[in-house]
């Protein structure tokens, strides 16, 4: 490294940036995770027609992926009973909607969907309000602090990643920023939360309202589909339909007898079954006889 590269940090900036900044984001995925709890409440019981409407889709699907499993005729007869059932909607939550008119489906007409927008607000304000308290506070505070070297090298196209807010083009790409080492934490706690709070928890960034929210997070795609919107089940039923129906069959216990010998070296020898020449030849001189017996 050249001597231009080589910097020395203050310790000060390692006991008043760096390990504040990491201390105060552990903190604060504790209690979001403990307000999130509280405010979230405990989740409702999903319905058994909405669980047998979502699930009918995976027999389409594992009669599709593991139908060769079974025999021609046991194939046959899920294939098609699958199929008429998927047409006629007997697996729809609400059975008269394959009869009735297409038309868009209002979420705010649906009172289960209508608990899980409220509670996808929810986890979204809660992903949202610490982020920007954070940031806020590591902007004023902490703007332009160069805090850690990584050890090991990377190309240059991690520094607009790792050096957020600080331009400077020719410093080492290794040297993080404080805003980046605010970004590195933000995704790499969760083992952390895992081990104090447990797998399910609710500290750890959630990349589905992270999505949501622009300009939060670096790369985020503008546009993306939200979770919990409506689904035309109806719809999914015809396609899948239309899958189990041009599925073909090929039955993987064909000839398996005689696959499994050659396997192991194996030769099924068939014996046939020849009357004895002589016989044949017998039965004609008897015949020859008694024509000649006959004559005289």
């Amino acid at each position: 490294m050249s001597d231009a590269q080589r910097m020395i940090l203050d310790p000060a900036i390692r006991n008043w940036v760096l390990i504040p900044i990491m201390i105060v984001m552990v903190l604060v995925g504790i209690l979001r995770h403990h307000i999130t709890m509280l405010i979230t409440g405990t989740p409702k019981a999903p319905q058994l027609k909405a669980i047998r409407e979502s699930k009918a889709l995976l027999r389409g699907l594992r009669l599709r992926t593991v139908g060769n499993s079974i025999p021609q005729h046991a194939f046959s007869v899920r294939k098609a009973y699958l199929a008429d059932a998927f047409e006629k909607g007997k697996y729809l939550k609400n059975p008269n909607a394959a009869k009735e008119a297409t038309k868009p489906v209002n979420p705010m007409m649906d009172p289960d969907m209508m608990d899980s927008m409220m509670e996808g607000m929810k986890k979204q304000l809660m992903n949202m309000v610490p982020q920007m308290v954070i940031m806020g506070w590591i902007n004023f505070f902490f703007q332009g602090f160069i805090v850690i070297k990584l050890p090991f090298p990377l190309t240059p196209r991690f520094k607009q990643m790792l050096q957020s807010g600080v331009d400077t083009r020719d410093m080492d790409v290794t040297w993080v920023s404080s805003l980046s080492w605010y970004f590195l934490n933000l995704f790499g706690l969760g083992s952390v939360f895992s081990l104090i709070l447990g797998g399910e928890n609710a500290a750890g960034v959630d990349m589905t309202a992270m999505s949501a929210m622009p300009g939060m997070m670096p790369g985020a795609m503008p546009g993306q589909g939200q979770p919990g919107q409506p689904q035309d089940f109806n719809k999914l039923f015809l396609a899948e339909k239309e899958n189990v129906m041009i599925t073909p069959h090929i039955w993987d216990l064909e000839d398996v007898e005689e696959r499994l010998l050659k396997k192991y070296g194996k030769s099924v020898q068939t014996k046939k079954i020849e009357e004895p020449k002589q016989k044949k030849e017998l039965t004609i001189k008897n015949k020859i006889r008694a024509a000649q017996q006959k004559r005289r």
